[in-house]
């Protein structure tokens, strides 16, 4: 999908089509997730700081992600390319491979571009959004031919022309060369794919071991042997959160904690899931980051349990100097739960609970071992407002209809009314309590889109080729 966060932004919302927007964490400390191909002409890319992002586009459109809206999004993509055939191997949300020969769906080069060509129509006619094909002999290559497609594009890459085509291209276009290889191969004196291929594999792998410097050579000779796997089976579930100020009261940081624990069980229960193990991520002021884990007697996603056992090991954190980044993650993942971790729970909820009703002393005991029971710091009107209100989010108003947040402050939060199908909206603006205005879900982009339940109809016999329909390059 092209600059995919984006421009579901700016199909979800007609005032901001043809205009830069870019979608991140807005905070002090927030980085660019996407940005629309408007703000990509001013620099603006993605893993860049949100404040630089600023400096450089001043006036474009900052928003908080939607991931309700972009899930959605992507299961109707990933269901048009299930049509295609039984190995769709997703990346991410807005990027898969597909293997046309097992789902038989073309037998030659041109009817591999037409069935790409369809797909970008289908994709389009279900979405409103635009995606860029690679097709190919392999995934690397689907993968360059998607990437060199961009945007709204479609790139057939003919068997035997793989060499040329990657000859000239940079070492990074390859899987597995990121920065550090790089720069350790630019230091041997080549920058090139073409360079990769010339030195040999006895060179590669010299510089970089058996395995890197083998697979690299493969690769430079535009060799890839990789498979689709259909099923990319998650080792884990996390989530994390960057604050805008280091976080310096303990029991801030332990509500924090609690919280990114009922959000990790969200996800854990919505992929129909659970774990043994909880992992706590703690990145302290000085930039230093530490992980603790602690492993369950069994499977569970029950949010009492992974809430108590990330807060067992917050304890033997030193959080001393300030907390910058809080994170929880489950891993051991399986598709069962262990019910005695319920009564588990139970047990130790009691016995937290024992010290309130042992009499005079438990006061004390209070008082020396911390303040469980105080209430956390406050969180000013404005972060509260940002909370509430984040930018770009859905709301409705009983008078106005649906609506998008432009921006919260000084107890106001101001709405542009507009649908996805409705001409540029008006602004108003109100008390971030005010009563008629609350929270809603996201509007479908697309209100009748054309129906391809039974697409592809008639599929030929196929011989080769895989196909890439994807996104730039995460960090």
């Amino acid at each position: 999908m092209d600059a995919f966060y984006a421009s579901a932004e700016q199909a979800a919302k007609p005032s901001l089509r043809g205009k830069p927007v870019v979608v991140g964490g807005l905070g002090p400390r927030g980085v660019v997730a996407t940005a629309s191909y408007e703000a990509r002409r001013f620099g603006v890319h993605s893993a860049m700081p949100m404040a630089q992002a600023r400096r450089l586009a001043p006036n474009a459109a900052y928003l908080v992600p939607r991931f309700t809206l972009y899930r959605t999004v992507s299961e109707q993509v990933m269901e048009l390319l299930g049509r295609l055939s039984p190995l769709v191997e997703p990346l991410s949300l807005d990027e898969a491979f597909v293997d046309l020969e097992a789902g038989g769906t073309a037998d030659d080069t041109a009817s591999a571009m037409e069935i790409g060509e369809q797909l970008r129509g289908a994709i389009e006619a279900v979405t409103g959004l635009s995606a860029s094909v690679g097709l190919a002999g392999s995934k690397m290559l689907a993968k360059i031919a998607s990437e060199e497609a961009k945007p709204d594009g479609i790139l057939l890459i003919e068997p035997g022309t793989e060499r040329a085509l990657l000859a000239p291209m940079s070492v990074r276009i390859l899987p597995g060369v990121g920065p550090a290889t790089a720069d350790h191969l630019r230091r041997a004196g080549m920058t090139t794919v073409n360079d990769l291929a010339e030195a040999g594999e006895a060179e590669l792998v010299r510089l970089l071991g058996k395995a890197h410097g083998s697979s690299l050579h493969r690769m430079a000779s535009g060799y890839d042997d990789r498979p689709v796997v259909a099923e990319r089976d998650a080792k884990s579930v996390s989530v994390e959160d960057t604050f805008d100020t280091d976080l310096h009261d303990r029991v801030r940081v332990r509500t924090e904690v609690e919280r990114l624990a009922d959000r990790c069980v969200q996800r854990l229960r919505g992929a129909g899931r659970s774990g043994r193990t909880v992992v706590l991520k703690v990145r302290r002021y000085d930039f230093s980051t530490l992980t603790r884990s602690e492993t369950l007697r069994g499977p569970t996603d029950d949010p009492a349990v992974v809430r108590e056992a990330a807060g067992r090991l917050l304890e033997a954190v030193d959080t001393t100097g300030g907390v910058r980044l809080l994170g929880v993650g489950v891993t051991g993942l399986a598709d069962f739960t262990q019910e005695d971790l319920f009564a588990q729970a139970a047990g130790e909820r009691t016995a937290a609970e024992a010290p309130a009703a042992a009499g005079p002393d438990a006061d004390a005991a209070a008082d020396a071992g911390g303040a469980r029971d105080e209430e956390p710091a406050q969180e000013s009107p404005e972060q509260l407002a940002a909370r509430r209100w984040p930018a770009g989010h859905d709301v409705r108003h009983d008078t106005y209809g649906h609506g998008w947040v432009q921006g919260s402050g000084v107890g106001r939060v101001t709405v542009r009314f507009e649908e996805p199908e409705s001409a540029p909206g008006r602004v108003r603006t109100f008390r971030i309590d005010d009563p008629e205005l609350r929270p809603a879900d996201p509007l479908p982009l697309v209100r009748n889109p054309v129906d391809y339940s039974s697409w592809p109809a008639r599929l030929p016999k196929s011989r080769s080729g895989a196909v890439s329909a994807g996104a730039e390059s995460r960090p």
